[in-house]
C-alpha cells in the first residue's frame, strides 16, 4: 500500500509544479522546488532560525488581526491573544527571550502579568524553553499536548523542572474570556506537534486564524514518521484558513507582510490564498527524503 501511495503523491506534487530532486546540493540532501523557489533541509533550517541575533532580537510588536498580536523575535514567533479575562501566549521560545516578550507585550499596551495560559506548537527548546520562567513571572497555566509531554519535561533550562498544568488531547478546546482555541495534533516534526486554530473578528468580519506548527521532517524519515506526516498533510488542508501563521516567522513571510501593514490598506496577514504554501514545501521535502532513502538502500 505504501509504495503506490508514495508514487501517487509524487505524481501529484510534480504535476502541481513541485519538482523533486533526490540528489540535491549534497549526497544526503534532497532538494525541492516549490513555486519557483528551491529548498534543501539545510536551507529551510537556516531560513527558520536565522542568526543567533535574529533568534533573540525583538521584531516590532504589532497587531495581526482581531485580538491576535505578535510579540516574538525576528525568527522565533510568539503570539499574544488578548481577552477581557486575561491573555494567552503561544510559544515562550528560548528562556532568554521571555523578558523580550514581556517588553513587547507592554509596548502593545497590555500587562504581562495578565497572561493566564501558555500554549506551544511543539516541544523543542526554541519554542518551549521559556515556559518555566514565563510561568514564574505570570502564574500562567502551561498546557501541553499529551504526546509531547515527555519531550517537554526534558526541556530543563538551568535544571528547572518543566511545568505542565494541563495535558491536552487532539481536538481539545482552550477557552478564555470568550476566545476559544482548538488544539489539533499534527504529528511528524514531534509526536505531539500542535496546530492551533481560532476565530478572530475584525471590521465586523470573522476570520479563521491558523497557528501552524513546524511540518519539517526529522531525518531519517522512518515509516512511523512518514505515516504521521501522511495523516498531517491530509488533515491540515481540511482546516478553514484566512490568516496563516507559523512557529517561525519565515513560514508565513512575516517581514514582507509587516512592511505592507499600513493604516487604511488591506490587512496583509489576511492571506487565504497562501495558507498552505509552507505545507507544500514540507510535504515535497518529506517525499524527496523518502525517495532519497530508498534509492540509497543496497
Amino acid at each position: 500500500m505504501k509504495a503506490p501511495f508514495l508514487g501517487a503523491c509524487l505524481s501529484v506534487l510534480i504535476g502541481a509544479g513541485l519538482l523533486i530532486h533526490a540528489q540535491g546540493g549534497a549526497p544526503d540532501q534532497p532538494s525541492v522546488t516549490v513555486r519557483g523557489q528551491t529548498y534543501t533541509p539545510r536551507s529551510i533550517l537556516a531560513r527558520n532560525m536565522g542568526s543567533p541575533e535574529d533568534q533573540t532580537t525583538a521584531f516590532p510588536p504589532h497587531k495581526i488581526v482581531g485580538n491576535v498580536y505578535y510579540v516574538g523575535t525576528r525568527t522565533l514567533t510568539s503570539f499574544l491573544i488578548t481577552t477581557p479575562q486575561g491573555h494567552i501566549v503561544i510559544n515562550s521560545t528560548y528562556e532568554r527571550n521571555v523578558r523580550t516578550i514581556e517588553k513587547s507585550v507592554a509596548q502593545l499596551g497590555f500587562k504581562f502579568s495578565d497572561v493566564r495560559i501558555l500554549l506551544a506548537t511543539h516541544a523543542h527548546d526554541d519554542h518551549q524553553e521559556g515556559d518555566a520562567l514565563l510561568k514564574e513571572l505570570t502564574g500562567a497555566q502551561v498546557m501541553v499536548m499529551q504526546e509531547d509531554v515527555a519531550a517537554a519535561q526534558a526541556i530543563k533550562p538551568g535544571g528547572k523542572a518543566h511545568p505542565i498544568d494541563r495535558i491536552l488531547h487532539d481536538g481539545e478546546e482552550v477557552t478564555l474570556g470568550g476566545t476559544t482555541l482548538v488544539a489539533h495534533r499534527t504529528p511528524g516534526h514531534t509526536r505531539g506537534a500542535t496546530t492551533w486554530t481560532m476565530k478572530a473578528v475584525e471590521g465586523g468580519k470573522s476570520y479563521n486564524v491558523v497557528f501552524a506548527t513546524s511540518y519539517r521532517s526529522p531525518t531519517p524519515v522512518t515509516p512511523e514518521i512518514e505515516n504521521e506526516f501522511n495523516r498531517t498533510f491530509t488533515f491540515i488542508r481540511t482546516l478553514p484558513c484566512d490568516v496563516p501563521l507559523g512557529d517561525h516567522a519565515a513560514q508565513y513571510n512575516l517581514t514582507e507582510k509587516y512592511a505592507r501593514l499600513k493604516p487604511g490598506a488591506p490587512n496583509p496577514f489576511i492571506d487565504p490564498a497562501n495558507c498552505w504554501v509552507e505545507a507544500e514545501i514540507q510535504e515535497a521535502m518529506v517525499r524527496a527524503q523518502v525517495q532519497l532513502q530508498k534509492s540509497a538502500r543496497p
